[in-house]
């Protein structure tokens, strides 16, 4: 068959992230969860805090003029009201969560962090605030940005915490290099697989535990429009697809939430409904179910022999 260039088109060299190889998840080498379990299921929680008058912030009614009091608002109402309704939801139903802070919410109301501290729940690493992108810095910035972050939740928490979910999934040329730098053993921003990649970096590696852009309720409710009935039946439709498919495959379901979006009173009904049916569905399969925190998924990850996992 005649290339390209017999027809005078050079040959197109597209240009690579190289932090990892292609690998089909058929043809990977098998393995298990802790208890021979086959599905991970985590829940990460956003916890976010927005500059007032200036930066970003998903919109109700996007464009408008500074101080742009409805946007700020309506995410505040997440922090006041709609992460303590969720966190009576997750004690109910006995849910372990991913806390994923903005690094400023120690400051605005650190007693949201206390009561899932309380439940020993994971805190992951979630930039500053939401109302900056880490890629919008120069190295050195982000540099900083990720050491300040990381100072904050360590002296709060008394350890430094183990992943990192970039504000607004922003990614620069150099983030997983300098996480890796910074002590962090997992990031979160990558979406490309349902299993744990591990990614090279400068000076070693770090490993990439699957996170939601389709079970997300931003990109679902905010961005799609998706009604509350249907994002819940997204979720249960995606842990019951899943669950078959683990008997082949060894994988990991992350359910994204944010209390400003879910906490909304008439979506906390539907994803109560959704929450109840994996609840439940882990008590009647609790051999083949693992409800966990990302850092687990990563520490297990790291402890299984070098090549099984790509």
């Amino acid at each position: 068959m005649p290339g390209p260039e017999q027809f005078g088109v050079p040959p197109v060299s597209l240009r690579t992230h190289d932090r990892y190889a292609y690998s089909a998840i058929t043809q990977r080498p098998d393995y298990s969860w802790p208890g021979d379990r086959r599905l991970a299921i985590y829940i990460a929680l956003n916890l976010e805090h927005f500059a007032f008058g200036s930066g970003l912030g998903a919109s109700l009614a996007p464009g408008g003029p500074q101080p742009d009091v409805l946007n700020y608002a309506w995410r505040d109402y997440g922090n006041r009201v709609g992460v303590w309704r969720l966190l009576e939801l997750f004690d109910q139903l006995q849910l372990p969560v991913a806390l994923l802070v903005n690094s400023e919410i120690y400051d605005y109301c650190p007693e949201v962090v206390a009561a899932f501290r309380q439940r020993h729940d994971e805190i992951v690493a979630h930039g500053r605030t939401n109302s900056e992108r880490q890629n919008d810095l120069s190295e050195a910035a982000e540099a900083r940005l990720i050491a300040e972050t990381t100072t904050v939740i360590t002296q709060h928490e008394g350890t430094l915490p183990q992943g990192w979910l970039g504000p607004w999934i922003a990614q620069s040329e150099t983030t997983p290099d300098l996480l890796q730098e910074a002590g962090y053993r997992y990031l979160l921003d990558w979406c490309h697989d349902d299993q744990p990649v591990w990614f090279k970096t400068r000076q070693g590696r770090i490993l990439s535990v699957p996170y939601p852009q389709e079970i997300n309720d931003i990109p679902a409710i905010a961005v799609r429009r998706a009604g509350a009935a249907e994002f819940a039946d997204m979720i249960v439709d995606n842990f019951d697809e899943l669950l078959e498919q683990s008997v082949s495959h060894p994988l990991v379901f992350g359910i994204a939430l944010h209390p400003y979006i879910v906490g909304q009173p008439f979506r906390l009904r539907h994803l109560r409904r959704a929450l109840t049916h994996i609840s439940q569905q882990a008590a009647i399969a609790e051999n083949r179910i693992w409800l966990t925190h990302p850092g687990q998924i990563a520490a297990q990850i790291a402890a299984m022999p070098e090549g099984l996992v790509p």
